[in-house]
């Protein structure tokens, strides 16, 4: 085993998340231009524990950068800083993951979520 490894697996650490600021448990996140959720909310440190790998029911809305727009299983999610919720397919935002269900065009859902690209 390399000595200079820090974790094994990378899938889930405690971070300063970029945004929220202070992230409670079972919000979705961003830590750079990494996406995660929050398994722990942030602690008197400032670190929360983040998970970076998994499948997360997260609140999305159906839109994209020109209106309303349904999300179709599959297509290319994206976390916006100043949205509510923060998931949808606007592209000007950070990409977040993969829808893993649908969303009515201009309506907000909790769906699956893959993280990742």
């Amino acid at each position: 085993m390399a000595t200079n490894e820090v974790y094994e697996l990378g899938d889930r650490f405690a971070v300063a998340c970029t945004d929220p600021a202070t992230p409670a448990s079972g919000d979705p996140v961003r830590y750079g231009e990494r996406p995660g959720v929050a398994l722990i909310a942030e602690a008197a440190d400032g670190l929360a524990t983040v998970a970076f790998t998994g499948v997360f029911n997260l609140s999305v809305k159906g839109v994209d950068q020109s209106g309303n727009s349904a999300v179709a299983e599959g297509d290319i999610l994206y976390y916006v800083d100043a949205d509510t919720p923060k998931i949808s397919k606007k592209n000007t935002g950070h990409r977040f993951g993969y829808a893993n269900g649908t969303v009515g065009s201009s309506s907000t859902a909790t769906i699956p979520v893959i993280l990742g690209y």
